[in-house]
């Protein structure tokens, strides 16, 4: 019996480092960054309508279109002319990553959407290609194909899988605010005089595609910190509290506008998150990082027997 519906589990990520380089000539930016995903996911449920043809997306209370001004949208389009399949589609988005947080939701949902219609329609693509159609839609997506752990170099449609050893916590706080990443990038260029090169660290990684928590934690950083704190202090406030709270560390993630701090157990990142929930009406999540043991299990599908129980 042919499955016809899933769901889709499309995890955030975070920017353990972000290092942004020189323009290209199409608008985009040379990139470094060690991204890492997190477990907070959105769900995606892709059904097959045998009834009609063409694609129905529905994403529940997030303000957020339903056309080809959503990602999600234009993913699905792209499997099935890719595919040259003449099927309905009906997709329903479930959104818990807050929206243009620095958090990857949007990307990740374009990602999880290709991998789970392309699996739905028996399409058979290699990672590879799974990578390629994602650059096409946005510079993130292609990450989410090779994670939980990737270097991810370009404007973004470089992706190395990395292993990460060992476990930690982390504590998401996302002020409620959003930051565009457009904005951030202008804000960035206009004040900096001139591009820092790579350290030694990124080209260790580079060479060797294996690290651990201890080498990660004294090299975190994030070269939007500096232009963005001073129009949002707040984010420089989250930042210090974590530290305080007891973070090994604590980065802004991509163009923000979420802080998250890295804790070495369970325990330390509950403490820390109930003391903020405590005082604050921020929307906060302490969870583990992705899987660092098994590659590419980052986006997770269910057939329709086992999405029903979910």
């Amino acid at each position: 019996m042919s499955v016809t519906e899933i769901l889709v589990r499309a995890p955030a990520k975070v920017n353990l480092l972000i290092r942004v380089l020189d323009q290209l000539p199409n608008g985009y930016h040379n990139l470094w960054s060690l991204m890492h995903t997190v477990d907070v996911f959105d769900l995606l449920r892709i059904r097959l309508n045998p009834d009609r043809e063409g694609l129905a997306l529905t994403c529940g209370d997030a303000p957020l279109p339903s056309d080809k001004g959503n990602l999600v949208y234009r993913a699905a389009e792209l499997v099935l002319q890719r595919a040259e399949k003449n099927v309905g589609v009906d997709i329903e988005l479930t959104k818990i990553i807050p929206l243009s947080a620095g958090l990857g939701g949007g990307s990740s949902d374009a990602a999880a959407t290709l991998y789970g219609l392309a699996h739905l329609l028996g399409l058979n693509w290699t990672l590879s290609e799974l990578c390629e159609a994602g650059a096409t839609l946005g510079s993130d997506i292609p990450f989410f194909f090779r994670a939980p752990c990737a270097v991810v170099r370009g404007w973004g449609q470089e992706v190395t899988a990395c292993c990460l050893k060992g476990e930690r916590w982390v504590v998401l706080v996302n002020p409620g605010f959003p930051i565009q990443t457009k904005w951030a990038y202008k804000q960035l260029a206009s004040q900096r005089d001139a591009v820092r090169p790579l350290g030694e660290f990124t080209k260790m990684v580079d060479r060797e595609l294996s690290l651990s928590w201890e080498e990660v934690i004294g090299i975190m950083e994030n070269d939007f910190e500096a232009p963005l704190f001073p129009f949002y202090p707040i984010l420089g406030f989250i930042k210090d509290t974590l530290l305080s709270f007891g973070a090994q560390a604590a980065l802004l993630s991509g163009s923000g506008a979420t802080v998250f701090g890295v804790f070495h157990t369970q325990e330390e990142a509950r403490q820390a998150s109930t003391r903020l929930r405590r005082d604050t009406s921020w929307r906060i999540f302490d969870i583990p990082m992705g899987s660092t043991d098994l590659p590419h299990d980052a986006i997770h599908v269910s057939s329709s027997s086992q999405a029903s129980k979910m």
